[in-house]
């Protein structure tokens, strides 16, 4: 199998909200965004995004407006020349006390029985603690952007010196990681 990739969407990918992306309109790339996730399936790696989207579970948007933003996110890498192999959401508010909503395992281990693969080493890509914490239930190796609420983040980590997740990686941005990852992804396989 190809080397694989975990990315969250909001924040990594496009610009965060606090009041949550809800439309297209909102749906904006984070500059260089696009054109990493391109790089990425260009050289072979199986990119994949897993993403909170408990706006939906709030009632602030439908599955209609997720679906025109995840089209659009398809749309923009095609261009680009690349491929995402899927986008996997939550669509639970925090007090459904769901199994998919990260820092629960659902959405990766949704993704593992999709690409029949095992997780352990695949970096997953996030901004937010959770992101990160759902990747270490799978061993995967977490890296930690700047972007979105990645700066507050990685402040959380610097001031908790116990916690595991002290040795993530941490870039200013998703084009950085690439550039990083890029030379140890090609050659790699997950199975």
């Amino acid at each position: 199998m190809k080397p694989l990739i975990i990315l969250d969407r909001d924040g990594v990918i496009n610009e965060d909200s606090d009041e949550y992306v809800k439309s297209l309109a909102e749906w904006i790339p984070i500059p260089g965004s696009i054109e990493a996730i391109a790089r990425l399936s260009k050289a072979g790696v199986t990119v994949v995004v897993a993403t909170n989207q408990s706006g939906i579970g709030r009632g602030l948007f439908d599955l209609d407006d997720l679906e025109a933003m995840h089209a659009r996110l398809n749309e923009l890498v095609l261009e680009q020349g690349g491929e995402l192999s899927g986008i996997f959401y939550c669509p639970h508010a925090p007090e459904d006390n769901c199994h998919c909503r990260k820092p629960a395992p659902g959405l990766l281990d949704a993704i593992a029985a999709e690409l029949n693969c095992d997780l352990t080493g695949v970096p997953l890509i996030g901004d937010s603690l959770r992101d990160l914490q759902a990747g270490l239930r799978h061993h995967c190796m977490p890296i930690l952007v700047r972007t979105g609420k990645g700066s507050l983040t990685e402040k959380k980590l610097v001031s908790q010196p116990e916690n595991a997740l002290q040795q993530a990686a941490v870039f200013d941005d998703l084009a950085r990681a690439v550039d990083y990852l890029l030379p140890q992804l090609s050659g790699t396989t997950h199975e």
